[in-house]
């Protein structure tokens, strides 16, 4: 037999295997999204939307596809949130028990809440309380009404110590509801449940709020309380029913006969509202000239290894056009962050992108301080694109001054005030977590995708300083730590950060709003960003840089 050798593959012919075998990882991964999402959609499966259809009641979704505007999308955030959250005893609280996001209604967008009673009745866990004020949150600084479809057994008891005293708990969500109201962002109620104690106060402090007929209940102190506190023997529906708070106490204002009348009331109500106005000058869009699938192609399947962000860019600018900010500047470490502007679906956007491995030098940080400013001074919102271990460490970096322009880049993402978006591509770590705009830092929105590792270090570094750390502590103890230990406890260490770095972790306690299929990540950046300009951009002040 004649024998034949191996054909080697061109440069061209690797690059392209190598594209193919990240697109298949991608996809792979991202089916872990679409599963998530099922289980999100459909808490306690078949049986408690069963439960749901013998009250009458349809699932949250369902109602808000009826409430916004025919043709157009319902902006989700945090879906994933509340899964593997390990309360005692209760492991996953789906979607911690709430539907949050941004819709458009009458061409307006507002946000919406809605209660999910498929979810331990509707019962505030920590998380949910931290899920609720976040939507608050982003709707204060946006400028957005308010709706809530509230369906609520109030607080879990066995984690009232978690729900009910603290400033960032139960209760601020009242006091959120009245200081937007005061500033002429509408609060709007439609009560398709039970309300109870604090939960009550929805309908209550609502501008305007709906009940529904046999079904909507509002009341301080439900029957068993009323009876045990003062012997009185009293219903539902004559403690706290649709017709006491709509034809009696003046509790509520739309007395209504079921969900869809309600829907259609709410509607009704936010028809009034004048046109939002958005404050930029945008352009036509266009779409990106790469394929639909680029990013699944050129981002590498190991989150460790280095990427070109330009080809990053292509995939999500209007033309794959980008203007960049001094390309040209220490090739090498000065181009380890890439800076420049880009239009997406038509608003300018500046751009701050880790590149190559991500690492952080003097050089970059300095380049990153100059464009925080000069976007602020544009008055254009800035998307940061993160993939970055950390900043450069050693004595040659410390003395070219890694600290202060580290703080730098942290004092100039602090102080900028036109709004801020992070999208996590790859490793976010250490301080680049602060430089780059982490959730301590206050963007309004953070979005993942399934590359998105987000923790202080890297499951490999840890694991080595920690399993160093052991070795010394059980020293001090007089005792040894053999090869094998050794190896098991860094493997401990490691599982432990790269479980705790995962994009669904971090969604499941809303330290990001969402991890995306690479393929809704234009979509969902553009979005975000028109919501942004709905309030006008403030002036930013930076306070004493050290230049």
């Amino acid at each position: 037999m004649t024998y034949q050798p191996e054909k080697k593959l061109t440069r061209a012919q690797k690059k392209e295997a190598e594209h193919e075998e990240n697109r298949q990882h991608w996809l792979a991964e991202e089916r872990k999204i679409y599963d998530l999402w099922e289980r999100a959609y459909n808490p306690g499966g078949e049986v408690q939307n069963q439960r749901l259809a013998k009250q009458g009641k349809k699932p949250p979704r369902q109602l808000i596809r009826q409430l916004v505007d025919p043709g157009t999308e319902f902006f989700e955030l945090s879906r994933g949130a509340g899964f593997g959250i390990g309360y005692e005893g209760v492991n996953d609280v789906p979607s911690a028990g709430l539907v949050t996001g941004i819709g458009k209604i009458h061409g307006n967008w507002v946000m919406i809440l809605a209660n999910d009673s498929r979810v331990t009745a509707g019962a505030y866990y920590p998380i949910s309380c931290k899920k609720h004020l976040r939507a608050q949150e982003v709707a204060d600084k946006c400028g957005l009404n308010f709706v809530y479809i509230a369906d609520s057994a109030g607080a879990y008891l066995p984690l009232q110590d978690r729900i009910f005293p603290g400033r960032n708990q139960f209760g601020h969500f009242f006091y959120n509801m009245t200081r937007m109201s005061a500033r002429g962002l509408k609060q709007y109620t439609l009560s398709t449940g039970g309300n109870t104690a604090g939960g009550a106060y929805i309908v209550y402090l609502a501008c305007e709020s709906i009940m529904i007929e046999g079904m909507s209940y509002s009341f301080l102190g439900g029957p068993p309380m009323v009876k045990s506190a003062i012997g009185e023997t009293v219903s539902m529906e004559d403690l706290g029913g649709a017709r006491v708070h709509t034809h009696i106490s003046g509790g509520a204002d739309h007395f209504v006969k079921s969900q869809d009348e309600g829907i259609d009331k709410l509607r009704e109500l936010l028809a009034f509202d004048p046109k939002q106005t958005l404050h930029v000058d945008r352009r036509v869009p266009a779409a990106p000239k790469v394929p639909a699938d680029h990013l699944y192609r050129v981002l590498p399947k190991e989150t460790s290894k280095g990427i070109n962000v330009r080809e990053v860019l292509a995939a999500i600018a209007d033309d794959s056009y980008f203007s960049e900010y001094k390309r040209n500047y220490n090739p090498g470490r000065g181009d380890n962050i890439v800076c420049g502007k880009i239009f997406l679906k038509g608003i300018p956007v500046g751009v701050i992108a880790s590149n190559n491995n991500g690492v952080i030098f003097v050089d970059s940080a300095r380049k990153a301080i100059e464009w925080v400013i000069r976007c602020c001074t544009m008055k254009i919102p800035i998307l940061y694109i993160q993939n970055s271990p950390g900043y450069m460490v050693g004595s040659a970096e410390e003395y070219a001054g890694i600290g202060k322009y580290g703080s730098g880049m942290v004092r100039a993402c602090a102080c900028a005030e036109v709004p801020r978006i992070q999208w996590v591509i790859g490793p976010d770590h250490g301080a680049a977590n602060f430089g780059m705009c982490g959730r301590t830092f206050d963007p309004l929105f953070i979005f993942a995708t399934m590359r998105a590792r987000t923790s202080v270090m890297s499951g490999d570094t840890a694991g080595f300083i920690l399993t160093s750390l052991e070795r010394v502590n059980r020293k001090r103890r007089g005792e040894e730590m053999d090869e094998e230990a050794a190896a098991m406890f860094r493997r401990m260490m490691v599982e432990k950060y790269d479980r705790e770095a995962h994009p669904f972790y971090m969604e499941s306690r809303l330290f990001n709003d969402g991890t995306l299929p690479l393929k809704d990540c234009r979509d969902a950046l553009a979005l975000a960003f028109e919501i942004s300009l709905l309030q006008p951009v403030k002036e930013s002040n930076f306070g004493n840089f050290k230049f």
